[in-house]
């Protein structure tokens, strides 16, 4: 099929050519996943994908990606920095009033600009190999990307469930390319993650069931972008004045003190999302919210989850009359599901029962992303 193809040397001009593309690393694997899909199955079964019912579709893809694309036999699955020079993490930990948006969603989407990369390096392997055939993804279709990436060695998943690398941590996007070339492998790297078990601990809301598992209806990334329903109410105090994601598990693990600085100007926080009051954003018009978030992935949770995070978020703020009139102006301005968080907000303010208040931010998390974050603290 592909005649006198000398597949080593072709895999070494992938690797330069993704590499002048911006992408970090990449790397090799097969297709056969039949155990990790298995896996993925259990996980469903025990209904820890929540609403995400996406995830229970299409399980056969999953598991083997010549379906998918068929004539699939490699995967080539690349790493893209995201992480910033200055990530403000503990000054932002440490301000109950600023609002806290999960890291990778400060700057531009990064789904159109990764997969318009890996469009241009599959392009670029077609030039030189004309029987190539293959198919793009960015977290685009039912791809078991951490468990290819993680076959690939493009490092391991930890028991935060993120993939993680020994010379970059885990601030990274991942994307791949289906491809039918015969390329050589790469091998699997070992777990390092050893004893330690700081991600499972500092989790505010107690999400992980256990090393290497996660139940998702608890992680308040899950709460705050996939959910479209009421967050649950005992789990309002734990999520602080996190309105979008939550990187807890991730600043704490040891290993991101190797994590690699973005040089992309996309991934740059934009509208000074990594310093803003909580009040700023909950003032935002829809169609404020509409504009400020055009390529941005926030966008897609929509004006009414956004105002509902927000709700939550000021409700656990130190109790102040400025917050309590915003909230109260707000009711009946967006919707039932809404005005059922304001409600709770203003109770909150106005309570005086505030034990549970301000414990959103352990001062152990704060003081360890310090130490680990030098160039931040």
């Amino acid at each position: 099929m592909h005649h006198n193809t000398d597949f080593k040397l072709l895999k070494s001009q992938i690797i330069t050519w993704a590499n002048d593309l911006g992408f970090q690393d990449i790397k090799v694997s097969d297709t056969q996943l039949k155990d990790a899909a298995t896996a993925h199955q259990h996980w469903i079964a025990k209904g820890y994908h929540g609403d995400m019912y996406y995830l229970a579709e299409n399980l056969d893809l999953r598991a083997s990606p010549e379906k998918l694309k068929p004539g699939t036999l490699r995967v080539l699955s690349v790493r893209l920095n995201y992480l910033p020079e200055d990530a403000k993490f503990s000054q932002v930990l440490s301000d109950p009033n600023k609002a806290i948006i999960s890291r990778y969603a400060l700057g531009r989407d990064y789904h159109k600009l990764m997969r318009k990369r890996l469009d241009k390096l599959a392009k670029r392997i077609s030039q030189a190999i004309n029987t190539h055939d293959y198919r793009v993804f960015v977290d685009s279709a039912p791809v078991l990307e951490r468990v290819i990436a993680q076959k690939s060695g493009l490092g391991w998943i930890g028991k935060n469930t993120l993939l993680i690398n020994k010379n970059a941590g885990s601030w990274f996007f991942l994307g791949e390319i289906f491809t039918n070339l015969p390329l050589p492998l790469d091998a699997p790297v070992e777990d390092a993650c050893g004893a330690c078990r700081a991600c499972l601990d500092i989790c505010p809301t107690q999400a992980f069931t256990g090393p290497y598992e996660l139940n998702a209806t608890r992680c308040i990334s899950y709460l705050t972008i996939e959910h479209h329903g009421s967050i649950p109410m005992e789990l309002r105090h734990a999520i602080g004045n996190r309105i979008y994601g939550c990187d807890d598990c991730q600043l704490v693990c040891p290993w991101n003190r190797f994590s690699s600085l973005t040089e992309e100007k996309d991934f740059q926080p934009r509208h000074s999302l990594d310093w803003i009051n909580l009040l700023d954003l909950f003032g935002w018009t829809e169609e404020e919210f509409l504009n400020n978030f055009s390529g941005n992935s926030i966008r897609r949770i929509g004006y009414e989850r956004w105002q509902r995070n927000l709700a939550v978020a000021l409700g656990n703020a130190p109790t102040s009359d400025v917050i309590i009139e915003a909230l109260k102006k707000q009711v009946g301005q967006v919707s039932a599901l809404v005005d059922e968080h304001l409600h709770w907000a203003i109770d909150q303010q106005t309570t005086t029962n505030r034990q549970t208040r301000n414990m959103q931010h352990p001062y152990k998390l704060i003081r360890t992303v310090q130490k680990m974050h030098p160039r931040d603290a």
